[in-house]
């Protein structure tokens, strides 16, 4: 006998459903603890959501309500859940590593080694960025190019780069459709790199021939690469990133097309090369989304089904990088990883850890592979496709960020295309902004940095590395998260090698550990963040505090306790500080209601979460005496 299963789980069939409603008044009565009377219902849930970039915002809750529409199949249009139906789950995806070394013998044994060890592809940096073109042959020697794809980016060079080769395929007796590969052919993203537009029309006819070639010859092969990388270096948001991608393949699409290609052949000699970050759900929604509203581009643009799906690769951001504490880019490069697979990127390259600080070594190229080789054959990332489809939060993220970055596409388009909106400085005044906000929020420490704004090692032996080529510039500057910070600390690092001895601070811990552990942790933290070493001294006598201040060696002083300890002996304990030779007295806190009861107790400035980290360490090395 058959039985019909009950609708829903059977197992809380006995449960009434939880509504939103219910949630909400949960929510209020822990705010009301917290000091907030008058929130309630939607207001409560507001309180909780954290305001992203773009206008995204990442809420507390998600139920089936906030699902989108329904995203599609995998390899199917719109192609939200992967452009093929098996996703990376029969071979995983490429995983693909940078070479930017131009000793041609030491790049072809950092080649060989990587092939040896688990890269299935290679991104070979060529001109003036990396090495010349003309080695090309030297660097590749020993590989089987008809087993291993190499992508070339050569900058203005990329047709002297895919002659070289064409000659190397043909020296090899590689087969013309055995070949496979990219020619890193991005006249656009070579404007944004260079703001050099006297050259863009000539290597737009050097586009269109080169995918006419490939088109004709080489069918493993795409003439053409839509690098966002430009963009994200520079600072952009991700709908930033995706919009000016967009517009450029847009434009890209126009030049072949005019050209004489078909609008699916065209499409198949585009390759789009985007950033993956530390944010694991906004990278994840990213290659969703960009493959999303390409889609539509190529709907419209009457490109069929089987050739409208996105080819991806995904690279580790550089802007997430550090030189101070370098070793935490493995698990910032990890987690970037983890979500450019997750989010469906046909092709990653991992960042090694010390990319930052020049060419990298061995053991860091070592790392790079070993991420993704751990990713994909021990965590067996790819043998799920979208891993992340069905959740509510990804695909209502997925969806805002598709219109986000939609609205800034067409902004370019409105303004003429992407040529137009890059001469006219329309796109690196978007940028800058978007920079400017951020550079705000990462001074006041609400985007931590480990290792650099937060939890610094003054100790640390920096990394050495030998120089890395220049990149190319000019155009869209370049930009990393920690580069305020690592300022701060080298100048720092120049008083140590002067004097011996870093600018050091005193901190005045008054009471007992248990009211003062709190504040004075946060306030070392906070110095040693631009490199100003502290010295500690407990109590809460005056005098005793003010000779340990004059032995310290310090001219600036911080108090650290709780309020209470503030009220009765802050005033005297800063008079005594002065006296000793303080030539300023901080107070670790929030003014508050008795902030100018303080300043006139002596008190010059207060630390506290929130403030211009930034602009507070550089007027403190300049008072304590740093050049």
């Amino acid at each position: 006998m058959t039985t019909v299963p009950p609708e829903g789980l059977p197992l809380a069939a006995e449960f009434p459903d939880a509504t939103r409603e219910q949630w909400q008044r949960l929510v209020e009565g822990v705010l009301r603890k917290s000091g907030a009377q008058d929130v309630a219902g939607a207001q409560a849930e507001d309180s909780l959501t954290t305001q992203l970039q773009d206008g995204l915002r990442a809420r507390p809750l998600y139920t089936a309500e906030d699902a989108p529409a329904d995203a599609g199949f995998p390899g199917f249009p719109p192609f939200v859940r992967g452009g093929r139906p098996q996703g990376s789950a029969v071979s995983g995806w490429d995983v693909r590593q940078r070479h930017a070394d131009p000793d041609a013998a030491r790049s072809n044994e950092a080649v060989l080694a990587d092939l040896e060890n688990g890269v299935t592809s290679l991104w070979l940096v060529l001109g003036e960025a990396g090495l010349p073109v003309s080695v090309l042959p030297a660097a590749l020697r020993g590989v089987y190019l008809d087993l291993a794809s190499v992508t070339l980016d050569a900058g203005a060079e990329f047709r002297a780069a895919a002659e070289q080769f064409f000659a190397l395929l043909a020296e090899n007796g590689v087969l013309a459709e055995a070949a496979s590969g990219n020619l890193g052919a991005d006249p656009l993203g070579l404007l944004a790199r260079t703001g050099d537009d006297s050259r863009t029309d000539a290597l737009l006819a050097d586009t269109a021939a080169l995918a006419a070639q490939c088109e004709g010859t080489y069918p493993g092969v795409r003439a053409l690469t839509v690098d966002a990388l430009v963009y994200h270096d520079a600072g952009a948001s991700a709908a930033q990133e995706l919009g000016c991608a967009l517009a450029t393949g847009v434009a890209y699409l126009r030049e072949l097309t005019a050209a004489g290609l078909t609008a699916d052949a065209a499409a198949g000699q585009l390759e789009f090369r985007y950033a993956a970050t530390e944010d694991q759900f906004l990278t994840i929604a990213k290659f969703r989304a960009a493959r999303r509203i390409w889609a539509r581009v190529a709907q419209v643009s009457g490109i069929t089904a089987e050739a409208a799906a996105q080819r991806q690769h995904a690279v580790t951001s550089s802007v997430m990088m550090t030189e101070r504490d370098p070793w935490v880019n493995m698990l910032r490069t990890t987690v970037a990883c983890l979500a450019a697979g997750v989010g469906g990127a046909d092709a990653v390259t991992v960042l090694p850890f010390d990319e930052a600080v020049g060419l990298p070594d061995a053991f860091a190229r070592r790392i790079a592979r070993n991420t993704q080789s751990i990713l994909l054959e021990e965590s067996h990332l790819a043998r799920v496709v979208d891993p992340a489809g069905g959740s509510w939060y990804v695909e209502r993220l997925t969806d805002e960020l598709a219109h986000a970055a939609w609205e800034h596409f067409q902004e370019i388009e409105r303004a003429g295309g992407q040529r137009a909106a890059l001469t006219a400085g329309l796109v690196g005044e978007r940028i800058a902004g978007t920079w400017a906000e951020r550079s705000v929020a990462l001074a006041k420490r609400r985007e931590p940095v480990t290792g650099v704004s937060e939890f610094p090692n003054l100790g640390e032996q920096p990394l050495v590395r030998e120089a890395a080529p220049a990149p190319l510039g000019g155009g869209l500057p370049r930009v990393r998260r920690a580069e305020a910070y690592e300022a701060l600390r080298a100048r720092s690092d120049a008083h140590l090698a002067a004097t011996g001895a870093r600018p050091r601070l005193f901190l005045a811990a008054l009471g007992t550990a248990a009211v003062h552990t709190a504040r004075s942790t946060f306030a070392a933290n906070l110095f040693q963040a631009g490199g100003i070493e502290t010295v500690t001294a407990e109590g809460l006598e005056p005098a005793a505090l003010g000779g340990a201040f004059a032995a310290s060696g310090a001219t600036v002083a911080c108090l650290c306790s709780g309020d209470k300890v503030y009220e009765e002996h802050a005033e005297a304990v800063a008079a005594a500080l002065k006296a000793a030779g303080a030539a300023k007295v901080l107070l670790a806190g929030r003014p508050g209601e008795l902030g100018e009861a303080y300043q006139r107790a002596g008190v010059d400035e207060f630390v506290f979460a929130g403030c211009d980290a930034v602009a507070l360490l550089s007027s403190l090395l300049n008072e304590i005496g740093v050049a």
